[in-house]
């Protein structure tokens, strides 16, 4: 007798092979068998017929190290089939930690990822100080998803060197291999691996840079080897050269990288992304990352699957938020704000004024101007929510076209859906207005569907629903260029994302393999428009972004969602260290593309 029988569905195994019709049985937490029929008697059958079953979705780029010592369920991730997260990206985390530093933590996790503070010291759940009792405290623990986690370069550094670290003065020799001592023992305990930051884009709420972000290659290289000597992990890092603010280009990184993921042999994960000031830069990227990889060194590029920017409207940030007139009105509840902004005599006043005192503790709080200048890119999100809209459909041409001024139509445009309206502004991966790049990246056989930043920038995006993106719009939906073979838009985010972080027990539906799967009503899914609510701690304010069409989202066997409803099943503990498959699997490192042409398949 099986536990869980899933009858008459679509297979899409994750490998990229071409779907078939299988059954999925499922004992004690494994796939167990999977063929065209399955007879015998489960506890559990779920039908189905006309349904996609998938591996479940491996997300590897999130923020949910504060979440996830108070939140069970993982929203927004649990609503788009994800079943493993990895957290502690970007060189930030909460562990390890001296005594009376919490604070310093909060605030440099606060400034780089945008998640409230206030938040994150009423929520999380201290009772730590080096990162392996971290993972002690997550072992009490329990999600409707696995949660993995790297130690973070911001973290150690201040640990170990204090204010010095944190202010990014150079680490002596001795620092170095203290730094290497703890993420030797974190990796050895069961972390995933190690992140750094090295892009000016990320400052602590101070202003101050990320600790780490100058670290000289004597440091970065003793903290990598320090990976290997642990059993093996990721490096990953958010490179110098990223953005278009940064010092120096991706390529200029290259070299060091390049260098220590060759030397160790463990795999260094970069980020590319296309940007406006120099939109063909992410090519020249990409053709010196395929000689890397002709050469065999194991690097991955994360990737994004859409536009990286930001959402604008009353809720969020808009070019009007610091003007006094409407800085008078912002405490109202919405409802009656959007009563007196609809007022003329209200709206001229606005219009007509500069920006108001900045508050200093609010990095964001001087984005008006920049924003009232951006009208050509900001384009309404609309329901369902396009990310690929025409440049005719900015508010800006539509202005243009409509005689009227730019500005003036963005407020009146602020103000539909009873100020609830949101405006897709794409600051990456958009130079081109239209998905191609995005395209070509995802196909690259050395990315990796990433940086979707779940938990993360929780007043500005909510890229957590890209898993669901990848079906709907690469699969199913995209009219403006070629889209993505199904079965490639899961292995993407199956196999492909679970093979880089050493998980060999999952992201494939095969015998022997953990039953993380989805069941998923492919014609019927969607992604609702985000939505701003006020349930983190403190009263803290976050964008989510629902989906519809998982008929059922299976973790260990158990399934933890239900026709888009959380039955509050919690199967799982912490995820520690690589998993070993039950059957064998390639780590090679993938062919280049110019070995496998343009449409590149799943790595071999």
């Amino acid at each position: 007798m099986y536990d869980l029988l899933i009858t008459g569905g679509t297979l899409v195994d994750g490998t990229g092979a071409p779907p078939r019709r299988a059954d999925v049985a499922v004992n004690d937490g494994r796939i167990v068998a999977v063929s065209e029929t399955l007879d015998g008697e489960a506890a559990e059958t779920i039908d189905a017929t006309g349904r996609l079953v998938t591996p479940g979705f491996v997300d590897i780029h999130t923020h949910y190290d504060g979440q996830a010592t108070w939140d069970s369920q993982l929203e927004p991730s649990a609503s788009h089939g994800v079943t493993t997260v990895v957290t502690g990206n970007c060189g930030v985390g909460f562990a390890p930690v001296r005594p009376g530093k919490e604070e310093w933590l909060i605030q440099l996790m606060e400034g780089v990822e945008d998640i409230p503070g206030a938040a994150l010291a009423e929520g999380i759940t201290w009772g730590w100080e080096r990162f392996t009792e971290f993972l002690d405290v997550l072992d009490t623990r329990s999600w409707a998803m696995d949660v993995g986690t790297q130690i973070p370069h911001g973290a150690v550094r201040g640990y170990v060197m204090g204010d010095a670290g944190a202010r990014n003065e150079p680490a002596s020799a001795e620092d170095s291999a203290e730094m290497a001592a703890h993420v030797r023992e974190a990796i050895e305990a069961g972390a995933l691996g190690f992140s750094t930051s090295r892009t000016l884009a990320h400052l602590a709420k101070d202003g101050e840079p990320v600790p780490g972000t100058f670290a000289e290659r004597e440091e970065l290289f003793a903290l990598g080897r320090a990976i290997k000597a642990g059993g093996g992990g990721v490096f990953e890092v958010a490179q110098g050269g990223l953005t278009m603010l940064d010092r120096g280009t991706t390529t200029d990184e290259m070299g060091w990288m390049a260098d220590l993921a060759e030397e160790t042999g463990q795999p260094l994960a970069f980020m590319v992304l296309q940007t406006d000031t120099d939109p063909n830069l992410w090519q020249d990227v990409f053709e010196r990352f395929d000689k890397l990889l002709e050469r065999g060194i194991p690097m991955r590029a994360q990737v994004a699957a859409r536009p990286f920017g930001m959402l604008v409207g009353l809720q969020t940030n808009h070019p009007f938020a610091k003007r006094p007139t409407y800085d008078a009105l912002a405490g109202l509840p919405l409802p009656e704000r959007i009563e007196q902004l609809a007022k003329p005599a209200v709206r001229d006043a606005i219009l007509a004024e500069a920006d108001g005192p900045l508050n200093p503790d609010n990095p964001f709080d001087g984005i008006g101007p920049f924003l009232a200048m951006m009208t050509d890119k900001m384009f309404p999100l609309g329901t369902p929510p396009n990310y690929e809209p025409l440049a005719e459909a900015s508010l800006g041409a539509m202005a243009t076209a409509a005689g009227t001024d730019a500005l003036a139509a963005t407020y009146e445009a602020m103000l539909a859906d009873d100020g609830k309206a949101m405006f897709m502004l794409p600051l990456f991966n958009y130079a081109n207005g239209n998905h191609d790049a995005i395209r070509e990246m995802l196909l690259h056989p050395g990315s990796v569907s990433s940086l979707g930043d779940a938990g993360a920038h929780c007043g500005m995006i909510c890229d957590a629903s890209i898993p669901t993106y990848l079906l709907t719009h690469w699969a199913r939906d995209r009219s403006r260029g070629a889209g993505i073979d199904l079965a490639q838009a899961v292995h993407l985010q199956t196999q492909r994302t679970a093979e880089l972080y050493g998980l060999g027990d999952r992201g494939v539906v095969e015998a022997g393999k953990k039953a993380d799967l989805n069941v998923i009503d492919f014609e019927t899914l969607a992604l609702a428009q985000p939505e701003l609510i006020h349930d983190l701690p403190a009263g803290g304010r976050r964008l989510v972004q629902y989906a519809s069409g998982y008929d059922a989202t299976i973790v260990s066997g158990v399934v933890t969602r239900r026709h888009d409803v959380d039955p509050r099943q919690r199967p799982r503990r912490p995820l520690r260290g690589r998993r070993r498959p039950r059957s064998t699997t390639s780590h090679r490192a993938p062919t280049p593309r110019a070995a496998q042409g343009p449409h590149a398949g799943p790595t071999p």
